[in-house]
């Protein structure tokens, strides 16, 4: 406990971000931070509150609850509120691998079970999570940390994504010698090409990446398993292999009519294409889907679709608009239908739409849509997007239903559709190779807390195991089956 009423005394107060009609003019991270006196002070508001649920990681309504890597969320609040930053760090490493990827990217569902958020405003966890890690780059307290003695054994891991690199940092850390194998020209995996560097700038990945290599991980990009080497080749040279792909395959739009058309877009080609090419060139090679003057349409009100309203904005869209087939959400939490600490399904303007918002003069989500057809030009591009209002309810066999509203329809100009309607699971090409058992929604079967497959050696974590998730989650899961891998190496293991 920091004071024992500083929940009372001093209100939640967030930095205030750089403005959004400037921010949309580049592509740097639009947060800014506290200075250390507010940190303190944010720190003071955590309570004694006996049972901490910001830490449990529980998963209530389908949506986490608390932190999933149980982080030891009061105990750094009150280091940081004694001015204690270094032992803060040093906590915060005992449960997390990357809070600088956490402290900028988490949606903080620790922040919605914070008992102080039952009759006020939560504890600003998140900010105070990133400025303590920030501080300690800054002051050369992060450095590497090399085994001191190696197992003889050796471990591939499979994608370069948050649970594959926490996977292999604790795999590392038990003195098995690891390599990490990534497709794709850069290491991050979706840290890399999925979330844009406004969120997320990647000089902050290829810091933590390099950090890895300087304890002996060894690192191979441009090298996609099941087509470069084979499954079975990784399964004879290794003890054995972590599975963290990833559920990369993104859902369709099945049979709208018109889904074919030129101009319609998986949202991941979009995002990763820009990434790159801004990466690259920033942005003068042209190998990215443009969107400027054009009436862009991101058909997915998720995170991914979210992330290409803002990186819509950035590439001078007339407009763009972001259809969800939810309902708008609540200006309050529903004590009944969503008490807590379920995470808080209330309504917010994340950065994109509060950037659209400045240009536009309005929110640009719409709610309760569902798209019915889409109409092309006599060159076969799409030009306009048809919609209905909806009604969505769950029956008594808990399927979704759509509930058309008759009188509702609507035709939207549409010169680029992103589709972000989530993902599929994980591609199928090692899973054939190995023969891996898959679950109903096509992941690859590995209980939670165990990770093992159904093929001797292997072991699959994040969303590959669990489907699409949090960076959060995938954190927790690859730290978990890391420990696994290490149980079934050495016969025991000292990993958390």
């Amino acid at each position: 406990m920091s004071t024992p009423t500083g929940f009372m005394e001093y209100q939640r107060e967030l930095p205030s971000d750089r403005d959004p009609l400037e921010r949309i003019k580049d592509w740097n991270e639009f947060h800014r931070m506290f200075s250390e006196e507010q940190l303190r002070t944010q720190g003071s508001r955590c309570m004694d509150c006996g049972t901490p649920y910001c830490h449990t990681g529980m998963e209530l309504a389908g949506s986490a609850s608390g932190c999933p890597i149980n982080n030891l969320i009061p105990e750094w609040n009150n280091l940081v509120y004694r001015g204690l930053w270094r032992e803060a760090y040093e906590r915060l490493s005992k449960t997390n691998n990357f809070p600088e990827f956490t402290g900028r990217v988490c949606p903080a569902p620790c922040e919605g079970s914070c008992t102080v958020g039952l009759i006020g405003e939560p504890v600003t966890i998140k900010t105070i999570e990133q400025a303590i890690i920030d501080r300690a780059f800054e002051e050369g307290w992060v450095v590497p940390q090399p085994p001191k003695a190696r197992t003889g054994k050796k471990v591939a891991v499979v994608g370069s994504g948050p649970a594959g690199l926490a996977a292999a940092a604790q795999l590392n850390k038990a003195g098995h010698t690891v390599t990490v194998y990534e497709r794709a020209d850069r290491l991050g995996g979706l840290m890399m090409y999925g979330i844009p560097t406004m969120k997320l700038e990647k000089n902050i990945v290829e810091r933590r990446i390099e950090l890895l290599r300087a304890e002996g991980i060894t690192f191979v990009t441009n090298t996609e398993i099941g087509k470069d080497i084979s499954s079975e080749q990784l399964l004879a040279e290794f003890d054995s292999v972590v599975l963290c792909g990833g559920a990369t395959k993104a859902r369709g739009l099945g049979d709208i009519e018109g889904a074919k058309l030129k101009g319609i877009h998986p949202a991941m080609d979009f995002l990763n294409a820009s990434i790159k090419s801004y990466l690259d060139s920033n942005l003068a090679d042209g190998n990215y889907i443009d969107a400027k003057n054009k009436h862009v349409i991101v058909i997915g009100g998720g995170d991914t679709g979210t992330d290409c309203v803002a990186t819509s904005l950035r590439l001078d869209c007339t407009s763009v608009t972001q259809f969800g087939t939810h309902a708008k959400a609540p200006d309050v939490r529903d004590s009944v239908s969503n008490p807590w600490p379920q995470f808080p399904n209330v309504y917010t303007l994340d950065y994109a739409h509060e950037e659209a918002k400045a240009l536009y003069g309005e929110d640009p989500r719409a709610f309760s849509v569902l798209t019915k057809k889409f109409v092309g030009d006599e060159n076969g591009n799409v030009k306009e997007l048809h919609t209905v209002q909806i009604r969505r309810y769950v029956d008594e066999q808990g399927r979704k239903i759509y509930e058309e509203i008759a009188g509702t329809e609507k035709v939207w100009p549409a010169d680029l559709v992103l589709v972000a309607v989530g993902f599929e699971g994980p591609e199928r090409t090692i899973i054939d190779q190995l023969g891996l058992e898959t679950d109903r929604r096509s992941n690859v079967k590995a209980a939670y807390g165990k990770y093992k497959t159904s093929v001797d050696k292997v072991f699959a974590a994040g969303d590959m195991r669990r489907g699409q998730s949090l960076i959060v989650w995938a954190i927790n899961e690859g730290r978990e089956a890391a420990r696994e891998v290490d149980k079934y190496l050495m016969g025991s293991s000292m990993l958390p």
